[in-house]
């Protein structure tokens, strides 16, 4: 029996039932076969659409399945070419023109062209568009710029910007700017998140929901074949029942380990992968309306809070104290001037009388059980409400499925909780701030901004860095940013992560990207 027709059969089976091995110390690679890679993900993905999704969770399955115009160079942030061979970019910044690889089909059997790249970014960006509405929470920002696309010819697309957006590229290799199949959106309507077709190294099988995402090698692809005849998606929520599948063989490999767990994988059994880069986990603070819409209580929160115990006791190291806004992994944009704020509960507590909030004041404070970056969130913010009640407020967490705690905040906190863990996993330093801190990003105009932080300086300085051709000038406006926005402190800025994920002793050849995207082409399952 061919192993595709095996995982069809009878992988769910014995991969869900995995868990029941009654010794944990080593793996049981035989309870999945050869030439299928069982992956523990740490939620259900909510669509298979790259129109319609947010979370790194899900753009990890999306990349295997489809390709952009452009990619992540192995190992960088800098970007190569993928479905367009090569590009010219005019003098002015406004007019990219791209080359189309030839002889490339979408998993239905549809030429990959000019006309479905236009197709794609008019269904994003096109209110008017049959297929535009792809959810609440499309991240159609990361191409706003753009004016229009023109189709040349079958193998040459102009897209032309309202303004220079020095970001563009970078953008068009994010998840965001995949490819799908203008006739398989046209076939399925809102269902194409559930019968997804690209152009990828791997193509789609089946979704089981709360069980498991299928993809199977694509015969049909224009570049090197997949090295794996299948990998299969497990949604494994619980961290702890990750690790009790990865000890007892029911998945081969799991992302996003709890740091205190990595100690059970340093064996012959296992092998740890790590990779720095730039993500960072904070609070959103409802700066809109209740005891945050005052700045000095913004600032007493990140007094109050000990990042470093949190860092050291709960992430066991796996991370660093956050200082402001922008990651440290975009070295040539980060302002190394900046200190983290230091544990000073009295600090905390003066800014708190001078701002007039009474002891005892009520804190809503949403919590995930855990999704894409959220590090061990569960405990983190235990810590967190310990160390705020210990300045004198009562803080009441709420704790949500990951893809429900997104629900509750992308739509913005107002009316409903004074705080919320986050965090975001970038490809370029404009990327978080723009979309998560301008005032034109507030959640009522399609962004990011859920606790509404506005400061018409920090705007000038995001869209005067945005248009930016000189990277000079942009790493320049964004270290003001950053030093406006530590100030301001619409956040409490937590922690920098560095990535990591374990495999099977059966698992070769993963590489983790400073991207944070999977890319499982190469990988080999032994």
């Amino acid at each position: 029996m061919k192993p595709i027709e095996w995982t069809r059969r009878g992988l769910f089976a014995a991969a869900l039932g995995a868990a029941m091995v009654p010794s944990l110390s080593a793996p049981a690679a035989a309870q999945t076969p050869p030439g299928v890679l069982v992956v523990g993900q740490i939620a259900e993905p909510k669509s298979l659409d790259p129109a319609a999704v947010t979370a790194v969770n899900d753009f990890r399955i999306l990349v295997n399945l489809y390709e952009g115009l452009l990619r992540y160079k192995p190992g960088t942030l800098e970007v190569g070419p993928a479905l367009a061979e090569s590009w010219d970019v005019s003098e002015d910044g406004t007019t990219y023109t791209f080359k189309l690889r030839e002889g490339v089909m979408f998993h239905d059997g549809t030429p990959f062209n000019a006309d479905a790249v236009k197709f794609n970014f008019d269904r994003m960006l096109n209110e008017d568009h049959p297929f535009h509405n792809t959810g609440p929470f499309p991240l159609a920002f990361y191409f706003s710029s753009i004016a229009e696309t023109n189709v040349i010819d079958d193998l040459t697309v102009e897209i032309k910007l309202t303004a220079p957006y020095a970001p563009f590229l970078s953008n068009l290799a994010y998840p965001t700017g995949l490819m799908v199949s203008p006739a398989a959106v046209e076939a399925h309507g809102a269902d194409f998140g559930r019968s997804p077709a690209g152009t990828g190294p791997f193509k789609f099988a089946e979704w089981r929901s709360n069980e498991a995402v299928v993809i199977e090698k694509n015969p049909e692809y224009w570049g090197e074949p997949a090295a794996t005849d299948a990998v299969v998606f497990r949604p494994i929520t619980d961290a702890n029942t990750r690790v009790a599948e990865m000890l007892a063989g029911g998945i081969d490999l799991m992302v996003e380990v709890p740091p205190t767990a990595l100690s059970e994988f340093q064996n012959e059994n296992f092998s740890v992968v790590e990779q720095a880069g730039p993500h960072l986990w904070f609070l959103i603070l409802n700066a809109k309306e209740g005891p945050f819409a005052d700045k000095r209580v913004r600032q007493a929160a990140n007094y109050a809070i000990n990042k470093q115990a949190i860092v050291t006791d709960v992430l066991e190291g796996t991370a660093d104290v956050a200082a402001g806004p922008t990651p440290p992994a975009f070295a040539w944009a980060y302002d190394e001037s900046l200190e983290p704020y230091p544990y000073d509960p009295e600090k905390a507590r003066a800014l708190l009388a001078e701002a007039g909030v009474e002891p005892g004041t009520p804190l809503t404070f949403y919590v995930t059980e855990g999704g894409s970056g959220m590090l061990d969130p569960v405990p983190m913010g235990t810590a967190i409400q310990a160390d705020l009640n210990a300045v004198g407020f009562d803080v009441k967490i709420e704790t949500y499925e990951w893809n429900t705690f997104l629900g509750e905040v992308n739509p913005g906190l107002e009316g409903k909780a004074d705080m919320a863990e986050m965090a975001w996993m970038t490809n370029d330093p404009d990327t978080l701030p723009f979309l998560a801190l301008r005032t034109a990003a507030w959640p009522d105009a399609g962004g990011f901004n859920s606790g509404y932080y506005s400061n018409p300086e920090v705007d000038a300085l995001l869209e005067a860095a945005q248009t930016s051709n000189d990277q000079a000038e942009r790493a320049d406006l964004y270290r003001q940013m950053q030093k406006l926005v530590q100030d301001d402190a619409p956040w409490v800025f937590v922690a920098n992560w560095k990535q990591n994920a374990v495999t099977s002793s059966a698992v070769d050849n993963l590489a983790l990207e400073p991207s944070f995207l999977l890319y499982l082409e190469d990988v080999v399952k032994n």
